[in-house]
């Protein structure tokens, strides 16, 4: 059973990633375009961490100890059984001082309909998580939910979903902080045009 879920997520994946470079076909930017487009991005992780902040001051402590965290920006829509979704983000590497600018594609399974926009909040306690994330940029998602408060850190994790261990994440949608992870396939990749 696991290995026929298996092979329908990465069969949507493929569809999903599929469509994705269809509609956006390569073309070479401009430095103008692309000085824009990081400018964008960089507002919007902004603009998403304030708001986290506002939500979970404890975010704040969490982000600060960790070796690099990720915004992104995601726009989904589902119908019927398949559901998928495309997003941009940045990886802030505070070891290296660097950021990197990143996509993202995502298939769902399941009954629904509908549209949703969110945004992801990654935060990587260690050097070699977010080596992985940004080198190899899988992240397979199950289902879960959770209201993390752990050990003698107490609330710093509260409003985080663990994905692994030493990486958390959290999901605001316009309702607020969204506290389950539905079984879905993402993959995060460097944007070649940006970085």
């Amino acid at each position: 059973m696991m290995t026929r879920r298996f092979v329908m997520v990465a069969l949507v994946m493929g569809l999903v990633l599929s469509l994705t470079l269809a509609a956006n076909p390569a073309t070479a930017a401009s430095k103008k375009e692309v000085a824009e487009a990081r400018a964008e991005l960089i507002e919007m992780a902004k603009e998403t961490l304030d708001r986290l902040y506002k939500m979970r001051p404890s975010a704040k402590t969490l982000i600060n100890k960790a070796d690099g965290y990720a915004v992104f920006s995601n726009f989904g829509t589902k119908i019927l059984l398949f559901g998928g979704g495309a997003g941009k983000g940045i990886v802030f590497d505070k070891k290296a001082g660097k950021e990197i600018f990143m996509k993202m594609v995502e298939a769902q399974a399941g009954w629904g309909f509908g549209v949703k926009k969110f945004r992801l909040v990654l935060v990587f306690e260690n050097q070699k998580d977010l080596r992985r994330f940004i080198d190899s940029g899988w992240e397979i998602g199950g289902q879960g939910s959770a209201a993390m408060k752990m050990g003698k850190e107490g609330g710093a994790y509260a409003g985080a979903i663990s994905v692994s261990p030493g990486v958390w994440l959290y999901q605001l949608t316009d309702k607020g902080l969204a506290m389950e992870l539905t079984g879905k396939a993402t993959k995060y990749y460097k944007d070649n045009d940006l970085n």
